[in-house]
């Protein structure tokens, strides 16, 4: 009778090296791998779908192109773990340390990801739609072209992200800590970022289109040849911001703060400006 993936496993590195070499396709879907050390193990391409990893150390891991769907790994620990184009869809990380961690091209659609430490991470063009990372952690992380449309972030650090060519459409970023990231060409059509802080975020070209932005902080960015078509802005902090060559039409700027704001060139058409002061607005060349 021959011995199961897991428990070849659990016998150690060198005993899981010599076996993989005999075998095309290993198989750990539905292992209970608890709290089991695997610093830098090699499972890459590892069927691992539903097993139960809360808990295990997989520092420096490599799970190069495993499938993880609707695996557990709550609390886990990959810091520089390899994650490349791995499959985990509806899977759960709760509170998980993925920081360094190598997570480009991977499949998270429907996953929760809640409380992750995500700094320093590579996302880039990962499939996360419908994610929840509610308080999760990315600092810093590069998610350059990630797709997070109808994703929540609520309360999420994502201060010097790379943001760039990233699909947020629909998602929630309900206070979210956004400072300084770097949001070109960015879509956030019907994005929720109602009291979310964005203080000197750069978002050239980005798309806030009918985007709720309520009490949001936008002061100091730089917002140049944005849309801002119909979008929420109501009371929203503007102060110093460059909003030069953007479109505003249709937007609520009720009770916005535009002290300073550079709207020069800016399409105003039909924009609600009830309780705003552009005392120190400048106009040169808005459309209104």
């Amino acid at each position: 009778m021959g011995v199961s993936a897991d428990e070849v496993l659990r016998r150690g590195a060198v005993a899981w090296l010599e076996w993989r070499l005999q075998q095309v396709e290993p198989d750990l879907s539905d292992a209970r791998l608890v709290g089991m050390n695997l610093r830098g193990a090699d499972l890459h391409d590892v069927n691992l779908r539903k097993a139960d990893l809360t808990g295990a150390k997989l520092v420096a891991a490599n799970l190069l192109g495993a499938d993880l769907t609707s695996a557990i790994l709550d609390g886990a620990d990959l810091i520089d773990a390899n994650l490349r184009s791995i499959e985990a869809i509806t899977t759960s990380a709760k509170g998980a340390n993925f920081r360094r961690a190598n997570l480009s091209n991977a499949n998270l659609m429907g996953s929760n990801f809640t409380d992750t430490d995500l700094r320093d991470a590579n996302l880039s063009a990962v499939k996360a739609i419908a994610i929840d990372l509610t308080w999760a952690k990315l600092r810093d992380a590069d998610l350059d072209g990630i797709n997070l449309h109808r994703a929540t972030l609520c309360y999420t650090d994502l201060v010097h992200t790379n943001l760039a060519h990233a699909d947020l459409s629909q998602a929630i970023l309900t206070e979210a800590e956004l400072g300084a990231a770097h949001l070109y060409r960015a879509n956030l059509r019907q994005a929720r970022l109602r009291r979310s802080h964005l203080v000197g975020i750069y978002a050239v070209l980005a798309n806030f289109e009918r985007a709720d932005l309520t009490d949001a902080d936008l002061s100091w960015a730089t917002l140049t040849k944005t849309s801002f078509k119909s979008a929420i802005l109501h009371g929203t902090n503007l102060r110093g911001a460059n909003l030069i060559g953007a479109d505003l039409s249709g937007a609520d700027l009720s009770g916005a703060n535009l002290t300073g704001t550079d709207l020069s060139y800016t399409n105003l058409r039909h924009a609600k400006l009830d309780r705003v002061n552009l005392a120190e607005t400048i106009l040169t060349g808005a459309i209104r």
